[in-house]
């Protein structure tokens, strides 16, 4: 018997969460952030570390892009596809609860 999952699709109403057993966390060896799950490490850039601190279980999509967009004085739509990819990419492995 094989197991599956649903698989979860983005969208602008979800409010993205990390799992508990993913956590972010300075390194100071490497003087770099890391995202930490079981058995992983990560070493996400400065706009991806951006979208994961944001993943707080009640910003929506929608608003983090609208934030994103601002900050990095970006068109909103650019920086929709972008988050929106990652976001998927992450869910898709875990990652990101949507």
């Amino acid at each position: 018997m094989t197991l599956t999952r649903e698989r979860r699709i983005v969208s602008s109403q979800a409010t993205p969460s990390l799992p508990r057993h993913v956590r972010i966390q300075f390194d100071p060896v490497r003087q770099a952030w890391s995202v930490l799950s079981p058995e992983k490490v990560f070493w996400p850039n400065d706009i991806s570390l951006d979208i994961l601190r944001r993943c707080n279980g009640s910003t929506t999509i929608g608003t983090l892009i609208s934030d994103l967009a601002a900050e990095y004085d970006a068109p909103e739509e650019d920086v929709a596809g972008d988050v929106t990819a990652f976001l998927q990419e992450w869910s898709d492995n875990l990652l990101v609860k949507l």
